[in-house]
């Protein structure tokens, strides 16, 4: 399966995708792919350091879009009843992921070079995919809660292909946008975010908006997603109504990476990915002692 909106895949890809499946028995194959330090905000910030502390797979591109799988896992999917449901739409490819590894299916990576596509600003309206996309996230919790529970640290799996730098298109963002949604969401949302957060969380956030320089830190970050996943599993309130709230929090969160990594190499990037990954495993706990 790929994205339909690419524009860097080459056959190569297709060869990528399968051959793990067809020589090395493996079940899912998920992307790994050089993508701008820009794209793939939800991704990043969200997805996949969720999903890694959750599930215990350090799978880099869970929602890549890109993914090749055995007929054994084909099989499994079609046996699931999503295919009329919310997760149909945006959330198809965490879905797909999560199932594979939470079910114990054989996983991996490949190599896929560079990810062109229709890449979007974090600033514009991602609101719609952000809801469907974390709400997939959150009722997969629901569903492999017994799983995730026991997960202790998060393993590297095998990558396949051969690792290349390549050049990527510019991506502009606008970073003091996407501060005054996260402000104007603090100052018109807290009444319901008061409800969703924990006191010191809300507290926290409030602390951000009205400092004069502009920072977001990773356990706050953390707090906050972890504080939305029990407000969900507990239906506080609808769940819709929940996580649109999210969006000029996600916001905030993005405009203090982007600002932090403005200077950053390829390399860097994934160093500063990899410590927000870290908070969320080591906060893993708060999560378990709220849920319960």
């Amino acid at each position: 399966m790929v994205d339909s909106d690419l524009r860097s895949i080459t056959p190569e890809w297709v060869d990528l995708l399968i051959r793990p499946v067809m020589d090395k028995g493996f079940d899912f194959v998920s992307p790994y792919y050089l993508r701008h330090k820009y794209d793939g905000t939800i991704t990043n910030s969200i997805v996949y350091p969720v999903t890694r502390a959750l599930y215990g797979k350090q799978i880099r591109q869970p929602i890549g879009g890109d993914f090749g799988f055995s007929g054994k896992l084909a099989e499994f999917y079609l046996e699931k009843d999503v295919w009329n449901s919310d997760v149909a739409r945006f959330g198809i490819d965490i879905w797909m992921t999560t199932t594979a590894v939470a079910n114990d299916f054989k996983v991996c990576q490949s190599f896929l070079g560079a990810k062109i596509h229709a890449a979007k600003d974090p600033s514009s309206d991602l609101s719609a995919m952000l809801t469907q996309v974390v709400s997939s996230l959150f009722m997969l919790m629901e569903e492999y809660k017994d799983k995730w529970k026991d997960v202790k640290k998060a393993d590297p799996i095998p990558l396949f292909g051969f690792q290349f730098s390549v050049g990527l298109e510019p991506l502009h963002v606008n970073v003091e946008r996407m501060i005054n949604m996260f402000n104007l969401g603090i100052a018109e949302l807290s009444d319901l975010l008061k409800d969703i957060l924990s006191s010191d969380s809300m507290k926290e956030l409030v602390d951000v908006a009205s400092s004069e320089t502009f920072h977001f830190s990773d356990d706050l970050w953390v707090h906050v997603i972890f504080d939305y996943a029990v407000a969900c599993h507990k239906k506080i309130m609808n769940v819709d109504h929940i996580l649109k709230t999210l969006t000029p929090l996600y916001l905030g969160k993005v405009a203090s990476l982007v600002t932090e990594m403005a200077d950053s190499n390829a390399q860097e990037v994934e160093d500063r990915l990899e410590a927000l990954c870290l908070a969320f495993e080591k906060y893993k706990p708060y999560l378990i002692d709220n849920w319960d």
